[in-house]
């Protein structure tokens, strides 16, 4: 069995099963209880200073 088969086959079996593994494990850390409130914090990101600008560094006065 030459190489390429040996790995055709490794990939075709324990790579795509550690794979899914690992996107299950994405999802439920996800999705797990207690995450609410942090991604409903980072999705308001952009509305933060909805109400005014974010203040900006002081201007130096141009002569």
């Amino acid at each position: 069995m030459d190489l390429y088969s040996l790995l055709r086959g490794f990939a075709d079996s324990w790579a795509l099963l550690a794979l899914f593994l690992v996107f299950c494990g994405v999802v439920l850390w996800a999705f797990r209880p207690g995450s609410r409130r942090i991604h409903d914090d980072i999705a308001n990101i952009p509305f933060r200073h909805d109400d005014r600008p974010a203040a900006d560094e002081p201007r130096e006065k141009e002569a």
